[in-house]
């Protein structure tokens, strides 16, 4: 009981200090609660549909930040890993009759295996060229799948794939947790020292291979990353949908994990996670207005990249919070210093 009262004492504390002091880390709080609370109050199929979805894709968006937004290496095909995912658990299940438990993680590691082999060929590219390298790979994956029906489906994929669990409301706790935990895990990925040398790449890759830091090796961790965190999404939808199919590994796929990614602000994780949230539910509502569907989903992206280019989530945040001159902590932008080190904010 003692140790009880000590942690809740503890959480108490660091809620007071750490998260209510930002409204950017309240924000994160209410999202988390929300999340884990909402099917109290609803739980219709169709709202625990979208949700889950949404988790999945949230999952496949940071990890695109991850690979490319903290370490500079434009993944234009980013899908690949998603489809290797989706496609080996999905074998792993059908063929091999694993659980899902079982083939979810087997196939992100299939995927981290595809993020070295595409890793390799890509270190001495940059820009242009690697976005056109890493987009020429799901196709050459299209093309194996076409060529071998037998295994994989051919084009019409792999279906009847085992369930993630009995029932929906299990489906979106399961997703729901795997979510928040998969991005915690690379948020936290990012604020570590290997962060900091993902971003130094992205920032300046000379110099960091200058000072001694091999390059290759964090590029190659980095492309593992994003290949496993997407795999993971892969194989969650492939067995919350019951099939692995080529639209796994279309060049649209890609494209709009790149949208995500830039609506919700890249380099931040909780960027992409938040613009998956707003825009994958927002196209699902839409469907009631097939006609201008498209249109609107277009004006939206088009108005965010006009008035906020560093994306939705960080201009909402930095009106919000400022950044003290001397520390570099973050306080609320009406405080008139900084709340560690007490300098004045400008």
């Amino acid at each position: 009981m003692g140790m009880l009262s000590y942690y809740f004492r503890k959480s108490l504390t660091v809620c007071k200090d750490e998260v209510l002091v930002l409204p950017s880390r309240v924000a994160v709080g209410v999202f988390v609660v929300t999340i884990l609370v909402l099917p109290l109050f609803s739980q219709s199929p169709y709202l625990l549909r979208i949700l889950i979805l949404s988790s999945i894709f949230a999952i496949f968006a940071a990890s695109w930040d991850l690979l490319s937004g903290f370490t500079g290496q434009m993944n234009f095909g980013h899908a690949l890993f998603f489809g290797v995912g989706a496609y080996s658990a999905a074998l792993l299940n059908i063929h091999g009759h694993l659980p899902p438990w079982a083939s979810i993680p087997l196939g992100a590691l299939g995927a981290v295996l595809t993020g070295l082999i595409v890793g390799i060929p890509c270190l001495r590219l940059r820009g242009t060229y690697l976005a056109l390298t890493t987009l020429a790979f799901p196709v050459i994956l299209l093309g194996i799948i076409f060529a071998v029906p037998d295994i994989t489906g051919g084009e019409l994929g792999l279906s009847g794939l085992s369930r993630l669990t009995g029932s929906r409301l299990w489906d979106y706790y399961l997703t729901s947790v795997i979510m928040l935990v998969s991005c915690a895990v690379m948020w936290k990925i990012t604020d570590s020292n290997t962060g900091i040398i993902f971003h130094a790449i992205r920032e300046d890759e000379l110099a960091v291979r200058a000072s001694g830091i091999n390059t290759i090796r964090y590029k190659l961790l980095a492309f593992s990353l994003g290949g496993f965190f997407a795999g993971i999404s892969g194989g969650l939808y492939a067995h919350f949908m019951r099939i692995a199919g080529p639209s796994t590994l279309e060049v649209s796929m890609s494209f709009t994990v790149v949208i995500w990614a830039v609506f919700g602000g890249i380099v931040t994780i909780y960027g992409p996670v938040g613009a998956v949230f707003i825009l994958f539910p927002l196209l699902e509502f839409l469907r009631f207005w097939p006609e201008y569907r498209t249109l609107a989903f277009a004006l939206v992206i088009l108005l965010i990249l006009l008035y906020m280019p560093e994306g939705l989530f960080p201009y909402l945040r930095d009106k919000l919070e400022t950044q003290c001159p001397r520390c570099k902590i973050r306080n609320v932008a009406k405080r008139k210093t900084c709340r560690i080190c007490a300098a004045p904010l400008n």
